[in-house]
């Protein structure tokens, strides 16, 4: 029987990217959420409720293959409580947990899965949650750019199913998810190369645009400005 004891709730998710640290900064300065999930070895610094790591154990217990996750994983594996949502049991990981694949995809009518990150965006489709939080979730593998490119498409397409569903997202600032580290002048495609450009904004969790001149916007942080928006090297130097 399907659980629906998430229905409604607010849900952090947090990954290894850069953008991990603003969940540490939000648990700091009071925000608090019904439950936490960890990507892989984030199970390690931060408390949470459940842990996504769709890999076998035996990537992370037999192989140096998961890179710099494999101590931390080593280390924790085999005493953590679980529940560790993963592809195949191991008896050496007592809290491991068959992720309920058929259940989300006879759910979601959806079968697109191609890194951790989506399962567990799928997941919190499933479980009705109310509110996503994701933190580190950032796909800014620099050594190999098709995995990022890919990964990310995957994670804002189940991230688009979930807003159709009613759910709430948010992201961490500073994340390339959803460009949000993106300049809100930027964001635009087209409207970007206007003299007063139109920008996005909330107030009162509705979504306006209006122009960047009746906006009192924050001091601009140094973010990258997106390749190809721009025309040649000269525009990308002025405006970086």
């Amino acid at each position: 029987m399907k659980e629906r004891s998430l229905k409604g709730s607010s849900v952090a998710l947090v990954g290894l990217g850069g953008s991990q640290l603003a969940y540490t900064l939000s648990v700091a300065n009071g925000d608090e959420y019904d439950e936490v999930w960890a990507i892989n070895s984030m199970l390690a610094p931060i408390k949470h409720d459940r842990v996504f790591m769709m890999d076998p154990p035996s990537r992370f217990l037999d192989t140096e293959n998961a890179g710099k996750q494999t101590p931390a994983l080593r280390r924790e594996l085999p005493k953590h409580k679980g529940p560790i949502y993963t592809c195949q049991l191991d008896d050496r990981v007592p809290g491991a947990v068959l992720y309920p694949l058929e259940e989300v995809i006879k759910d979601t009518n959806l079968c697109y899965f191609n890194n951790t990150v989506p399962y567990a965006v799928a997941f919190a489709a499933y479980q009705e949650i109310g509110k996503l939080h994701l933190f580190g979730i950032d796909y800014s593998y620099s050594t190999n750019v098709h995995m990022a490119e890919s990964g990310r498409a995957c994670t804002e397409f189940w991230l688009s199913f979930c807003v159709g569903r009613g759910m709430k997202i948010d992201v961490a600032y500073g994340s390339s998810l959803l460009d949000t580290n993106v300049p809100p002048e930027e964001r635009l495609y087209g409207y970007h190369r206007l003299d007063d450009p139109l920008v996005m904004n909330i107030e009162n969790e509705e979504l306006l645009i209006t122009r960047q001149s009746e906006l009192v916007l924050p001091e601009p942080m140094d973010t990258p400005i997106i390749f190809g928006r721009h025309d040649n090297l000269v525009e990308l130097q002025e405006t970086a």
